[in-house]
């Protein structure tokens, strides 16, 4: 069920290091908004069972595809005026940074902090961002873009069971899962769709983990009927074991079945076999290698032996996506060719019957607590009313292809890139922005909600927030992103920002 945002204002307090950081930003007091996700621990533990849940191999985190929907349609951002800071730079240090200098940066090592939200949408579909831990009180705050938190084309409503996994991986959560308690960002942003209030701050429960359940063997229709955490053990069996699972007329049960596999085994070209009456002989399969084995493999017949190339003519998008062991090629009237090679594979199939039992087994009382989310992976620190001309390193998982069709990244690990911030804005008035810093990059979509970091060290992997991807830009309109931006992060973040990292959270499991 979608929840609609609540407005609220006033002033703003701080306590402890945060105090001491955010005094500057006193006379910048926003219209902030807030919701509550998973209001209380037994929501929570249903949101991380909804991600967590597997049928067989896959659980949702390894389903959901990146929220692209408002991101891809972005057109050439307009060169604006300067920046309009709201008052003193200012500065919050990371975790375990707060009384240490930085040290240079050399050599650039991903921090542990960055990860994906995961979320579902207005459409029911299962969608993710890019967002990274924060320093707070509490060290339990997630700081992303504001539209991977509230569906702005949808009644400024939050997004269902939202979560952060730091260090996701194709489903694997390696430090746990954190559940969304309270969203904050900018009111403007919540009410008006003002993109140059796109960020947003997210305090997270405990983090949790599968494990410490058990699992519970179970009927097939007892299996399907379960909402939660299960799985599928498949073990083989002997034909006598397979022959006593069968029901009273002798016909197979869901629990065990009969599966012929193929398999191929090298032979020589002349081999041939004579079985129950009839004659087998070697057959030739494609084995296509690259161009270098195929040029020292010895010409003839037999196994290994040259066999034959072929060449195809293919668009530029192919070309440029391709990454197999084809030789790619530009010919002398600038035609895109891939060229690709085969060697003789002579082989023999065989078949065999193998009697396998699914075990159907669910799994209860599955999740332990894995801590606070600082307290594992660390938290990055903050800044804003920041000079023009930073040097930033933006991280992020870009996922979707360009424009023109070239899919140069895969969403499955994360990216950095780097640069000077533009000295001048962004402006693009289909998406209210008006003060929007700009970064040279190829970055596509699924980077949206990554931080930007000023003065990133690389040897502790830490450095500090002062901007989330939030707009695709083609400047030069050759069909390729070239340009990412963020919000400015100005005095009205900050109070933002203050306002998340004070707020507690605490453990979902008891």
């Amino acid at each position: 069920m979608k929840r609609i945002l609540l407005p609220a204002g006033g002033a703003i307090l701080a306590t402890g290091l945060l105090a001491a950081g955010l005094a500057g930003t006193a006379n910048a007091v926003p219209d902030w908004a807030y919701d509550t996700m998973a209001k209380d621990a037994p929501s929570a533990v249903d949101v991380a069972e909804f991600w967590l849940a597997a049928n067989g191999e896959t659980n949702n985190l390894a389903k959901a595809t990146p929220y692209t929907w408002e991101t891809k349609a972005t057109p050439t951002l307009n060169v604006g005026g300067g920046y309009a800071p709201d008052g003193k730079p200012g500065i919050v240090a990371p975790i375990g940074e707060e009384k240490k200098t930085v040290s240079k940066v050399k050599n650039i090592n991903l921090p542990k902090s960055i990860g994906k939200v995961f979320f579902v949408d207005d459409k029911n579909q299962l969608k993710w961002c890019s967002a990274t831990s924060i320093q707070s009180k509490y060290r339990n705050l997630v700081a992303t873009a504001g539209h991977c938190v509230y569906d702005d084309k949808a009644n400024a409503s939050v997004a269902d069971n939202w979560v952060f996994v730091p260090g996701y991986y194709q489903g694997k959560t390696p430090w746990g899962i954190y559940v969304g308690k309270t969203a904050y960002t900018h009111y403007d942003f919540a009410n008006y769709e003002d993109y140059d209030r796109d960020y947003a701050f997210v305090t997270v429960y405990n983090g949790v983990q599968i494990g410490g359940g058990t699992g519970k063997a179970v009927t097939k229709d007892e299996y399907d009927k379960f909402v939660g955490p299960k799985v599928v053990k498949t073990t083989e069996i002997s034909k006598t074991q397979y022959e006593e699972c069968k029901d009273f007329n002798g016909k197979e049960t869901s629990d065990c079945y009969a599966k012929e596999e193929s398999s191929q085994v090298l032979v020589g070209p002349d081999w041939k076999e004579v079985i129950d009456g009839k004659e087998y002989k070697a057959v030739k399969v494609q084995d296509e290698v690259t161009k270098a084995q195929y040029e020292a493999a010895p010409s003839g017949v037999g196994q290994g032996y040259k066999d034959y190339t072929v060449t195809e003519h293919v668009t530029k998008a192919v070309y440029d996506a391709y990454t197999g062991p084809g030789y790619r090629k530009i010919d002398a009237v600038g035609n895109y060719t891939i060229t690709h090679y085969y060697l003789e594979k002579w082989v023999k199939e065989t078949k065999a019957t193998k009697y396998l039992k699914d075990t159907f087994i669910i799994v209860e009382g599955f999740i332990k607590d894995a801590g606070k989310l600082g307290d594992n992976v660390g938290g990055q620190g903050f800044t804003w009313n920041q000079k023009p001309e930073q040097t930033v390193f933006a991280f992020g998982y870009p996922a979707d292809a360009h424009p023109d069709g070239n899919k140069a990244y895969t969403g499955v690990t994360p990216k950095w890139t780097y640069g000077k911030t533009t000295g001048k804005t962004y402006v693009q008035a289909s998406s209210k922005v008006e003060e929007h810093v700009g970064l040279k990059s190829s970055f596509t979509p699924g980077a949206d909600g990554g931080p930007w970091l000023a003065k990133y060290s690389n040897a502790k992997r830490l450095g500090y927030v002062n901007g989330v991807t939030s707009l695709f830009g083609d400047q030069d309109k050759n069909g390729r992103y070239d340009l990412i931006t963020s919000p400015y992060f100005d005095g009205e973040t900050a109070a933002i920002y203050t306002k998340a990292a004070a707020v507690w959270s605490g453990s979902i499991v008891k």
